[in-house]
């Protein structure tokens, strides 16, 4: 999820293990600990977009990474002033949590994570909560000021932080139950429309959960509805058809990774002599249309060979 959830998440840990032990400095600890997964993006100095695509949300979002790294950052506490008389199993806990629980609230969105690196690139995503979903975040918002500022003199100041806590989590669930649901009502609205398909991937689209959309992957094409909460009317199932042979003209290790990082959700098209790719598994903005011609989505990316040579770009269609 974004930066500002991440931190906040990270804060609301560390109010929660070390708030009664150092009050505030707690909290500033576990902001920092839980923004560490994401500076992986640092490495877009030194590698190309191609690289990044599995670079990004891969060895320090996984499992691996948060056990090595909390020994790491528990060490590093337990030699500093403000945590140095803290036992080392609390200091330990603490800092798995602050980076667990970022890559497992990653895990929630569209773009996946590769949480069982480095012995598999599995990409693992539920698809059941937008990047950024104030919904989530606010609860958590709200425990932490009441906790560290208003009350924070009262004996029963970490309540405030740990329903914070609570209602995020239950949200959170909620997501997941609710996808189950989303996904039993396009199932039904496709196979009533006698539309055979092998894969269907649901993705919570905008914030609160409210709005979908449904793909469904068949033989040749992509079948794409959006599915509304409040909706009382059957939206179109727009059809996009695939263009597999289009991947076969490009470098078959850059074809592999476009199919690997959108999991088979994806349309390709030939534009002016570069093959052009939406990913729908990691880009879902909704079906754009410009003049006569429809897009499964804005975002795309866009690959050419020169002089036997790959260019490998992205960008984004306008309305």
């Amino acid at each position: 999820m974004d930066s500002i959830t991440q931190g906040v998440l990270g804060a609301a840990i560390g109010e929660a293990i070390l708030g009664k032990k150092i009050g505030i400095k707690g909290a500033i600890i576990g902001a920092i600990i839980a923004t560490i997964p994401d500076l992986d993006v640092i490495l877009y100095l030194f590698y190309d977009k191609l690289d990044m695509l599995s670079i990004h949300r891969g060895l320090s979002h996984s499992i691996a990474f948060s056990v090595l790294g909390a020994f790491l950052i528990a060490f590093v506490l337990s030699k500093i002033k403000w945590t140095q008389n803290i036992q080392f199993g609390r200091l330990l806990l603490f800092a798995w949590l602050c980076l667990f629980t970022h890559i497992l609230l990653d895990t929630f969105t569209a773009y996946g994570t590769q949480l069982f690196l480095p012995f598999s690139n599995r990409r693992v995503g539920f698809d059941s909560i937008n990047v950024v979903d104030p919904v989530y975040t606010i609860p958590l918002i709200i425990g932490l000021v009441l906790s560290l500022w208003v009350y924070k003199s009262k004996p029963q100041r970490s309540i405030f932080n740990r329903y914070g806590l609570i209602i995020s989590s239950l949200y959170l669930i909620f997501t997941l139950l609710h996808k189950e649901g989303v996904k039993a009502q396009i199932s039904n609205r496709l196979a009533n429309e006698k539309i055979e398909y092998t894969a269907l991937m649901t993705m919570s689209v905008g914030i609160a959960n409210i709005n979908w959309y449904g793909v469904a992957k068949g033989q040749d094409s992509i079948y794409m509805m959006k599915y509304g909460l409040f909706s009382n009317t059957d939206t179109p199932i727009e059809i996009f058809p695939i263009h597999e042979a289009y991947l076969n003209e490009i470098d078959s290790t850059v074809a592999e990774k476009m199919r690997w990082f959108a999991k088979g959700f994806y349309t390709v098209e030939k534009e002016n002599e570069k093959i052009r790719i939406y990913n729908l598994q990691v880009d879902m903005r909704g079906i754009i249309r410009t003049g006569n011609k429809k897009a499964p989505t804005a975002g795309y990316f866009e690959i050419s060979s020169h002089g036997g040579k790959t260019d490998f770009s992205s960008g984004s269609i306008k309305k």
